[in-house]
């Protein structure tokens, strides 16, 4: 689920008591930064207010993180300069859930399929992305001649 530009998460809704990957391709990962850490807490005074490392993948920056019971999960960004990436003052602030217990009766042959449809979506969106960023970083140095050829060895 991607709840705003550059920031995803692997769930479609953030759930109380569940675990939830997010990731990064925001300004820090596109200016090419080589740590960025999570600063995240829970509620209206962010409490049980935590920062870890995120790790740094070909698709972004990514951490997991255990979700609460509060109503809002709330997080900025800060690479290793103590730059932040807070929203424009605003922070991340979105709304939990409660896991929703009352039994359903599932079509077993249409769900099956769904996750893995939802999950390869999830993994063309990320690789298009990654090859629009190498092509914005890489073409104008190509048009400007300072990008550096490997020489093999046979010449």
């Amino acid at each position: 689920m991607e709840l705003t530009k550059n920031i995803f998460f692997n769930t479609d809704k953030l759930l109380k008591n569940s675990t939830v990957k997010i990731s990064y391709t925001g300004l820090f990962f596109e200016n090419g930064a080589e740590e960025v850490y999570i600063h995240y807490g829970f509620g209206t005074y962010w409490d049980n207010l935590s920062e870890i490392k995120m790790e740094k993948t070909e698709l972004g920056f990514q951490a997991e993180i255990n979700l609460i019971d509060s109503d809002s999960f709330n997080f900025c960004f800060r690479n290793e300069n103590n730059e932040w990436d807070n929203n424009n003052y605003e922070n991340y602030i979105f709304p939990l859930e409660t896991q929703n217990t009352d039994l359903v009766a599932l079509d077993i042959d249409s769900s099956i399929d769904k996750p893995n449809k939802l999950r390869k979506s999830y993994l063309w969106s990320k690789k298009i992305r990654l090859a629009i960023y190498k092509i914005i970083t890489y073409v104008p140095k190509l048009i400007s001649g300072n990008y550096k050829k490997k020489i093999s060895n046979n010449e």
